[in-house]
């Protein structure tokens, strides 16, 4: 019985092919992860200009102003 099965080893250069496309698949993985951490790096400026901008508005607001002219002061207006 065991005579009458064939051997089904991979030959070498299907093995190369399937190890091309791991590191294809690995490589690609990779690159997302560094396009992930670019956009994280470059949205941390805009959430402490936010922070900062949030703060103005609040500030201007305690003094008396409405939302609309903080927003307008904190914006560079008048």
């Amino acid at each position: 019985m065991s005579k009458d099965k064939k051997s089904k080893k991979c030959s070498t250069s299907r093995r190369i092919l399937w190890y091309a496309f791991g590191a294809a698949g690995l490589g690609a993985r990779a690159l997302a992860a560094l396009a992930l951490l670019a956009i994280a790096t470059k949205m941390y400026p805009l959430k402490y200009q936010a922070k900062f901008f949030n703060a103005c508005v609040e500030e201007t607001r305690n003094s008396g102003k409405s939302i609309s002219d903080s927003v307008n002061f904190c914006n560079g207006g008048t």
